[in-house]
């Protein structure tokens, strides 16, 4: 069986769950959209049944997942319904839609709801991605808040720039979205997981913690706070010595400056890993630091091997323990919300 296996450690999710509800002092969503970023929402979700207080996915498919495997819990659709006959599924199942424009608002309070609904509505202010301008938002506050259909409205807005905590779009965001909401009655919600992290202002009622809550970081580097949920890992299956002058791989992008030990490991750019991490992005080997050599192949890629004691079917870690994700984005100019939502062809391991 080829070697490379995403292990997954439930705990450490339950943990990082547990720090940033602490961090937050409010309501939690865990969110889980594309996947769990990668992770295996089902999974996830039952890990954190009895500790979250509300997910998050992006759409109604993802949501409907989660009722299928027993999830009982509050889901927020992200990105509302995209169109206006999903209404009865969020209806019949009980999920919490996102409206943020006026189609959404017009359908949902044409629907005839069976039980009423609990509807985060959301403002642009500023991101400009998605929202009423704050302008339309009060009027739009004030339909949902007339009908007897709607059971609670959540007031809620999303950061462009909250995991840059030297700029002042954060501020100014909450600004306008303060100045919009002044007068209107129901929880907020605005803070991600960087304003969690770096805008304590921003915690308000309902935090909704996406990255992490997957022990990494949005403001970048490592953070001993939070641990890492996956561990991707793979096995050194071929080895050689090379003499100095010789090229490693596609493109001949990398020559040895001196004797080397390379080892080939069952990893590449079809599995997920980023084709452009080039010679020198970090790998750990029997727990030892390491490097990539050359160019990340389709299925295989090359690592530089200790002298002796490393060789055919020793471990290496592509991230997780001894390599934080955030080194390897860096390395290949990504970041490592990429990174994890396209790990595939892995074996997947739960550990409880």
């Amino acid at each position: 069986m080829r070697p490379l296996i995403a292990h997954i450690r439930l705990n450490h999710l339950r943990q990082n769950y547990q720090t940033l509800k602490a961090m937050h002092g409010g309501k939690m969503l865990a969110v889980l959209k594309a996947n769990a970023y990668g992770h295996g929402a089902v999974r996830c979700a039952q890990a954190l049944a009895d500790l979250a207080d509300g997910f998050a996915v992006a759409a109604i498919e993802e949501a409907l997942t989660l009722r299928e495997a027993g999830i009982t819990q509050p889901i927020v659709l992200l990105e509302g319904v995209f169109e206006a006959a999903e209404y009865a599924l969020v209806d019949q199942h009980r999920l919490w839609p996102v409206v943020q424009n006026a189609w959404q608002l017009e359908a949902l309070l044409a629907h005839c709801w069976q039980h009423p609904v609990t509807v985060w509505l959301k403002m642009d202010s500023g991101m400009h991605r998605a929202g009423f301008f704050p302008h339309d938002y009060a009027p739009a506050h004030q339909a949902l808040s007339q009908s007897p259909q709607v059971a609670a409205v959540v007031n809620m807005t999303h950061f462009a720039c909250a995991d840059e905590p030297h700029k002042n779009m954060t501020a100014e965001q909450m600004a306008v979205f303060d100045l919009a909401v002044a007068d209107l009655p129901g929880d907020i919600s605005v803070a991600n997981s960087a304003a969690i992290l770096a805008h304590p202002n921003a915690h308000r009622h309902w935090g909704r913690t996406g990255i992490a809550l997957y022990g990494v970081s949005p403001l970048g580097g490592a953070d001993s706070r939070f641990l890492p949920v996956m561990r991707l890992s793979s096995k050194v299956f071929g080895e050689r010595v090379l003499p100095p002058g010789e090229p490693i791989g596609y493109g001949a992008a990398f020559v040895t400056p001196q004797s080397t030990r390379a080892g080939l490991i069952a990893c590449g750019y079809a599995d997920g890993y980023p084709r452009h991490a080039g010679t020198g992005t970090p790998v750990a080997i029997d727990g030892e630091r390491s490097r990539l050599l050359g160019r990340v192949s389709m299925d295989m890629m090359t690592v530089q091997l200790a002298d002796h004691h490393q060789g055919i079917g020793s471990e290496v870690e592509l991230w997780g323990d001894v390599i934080h994700i955030n080194e390897v984005a860096a390395a290949a100019g990504t970041i490592a919300y990429e990174l994890l939502c396209n790990v595939k062809r892995a074996h997947f391991v739960y550990e409880e």
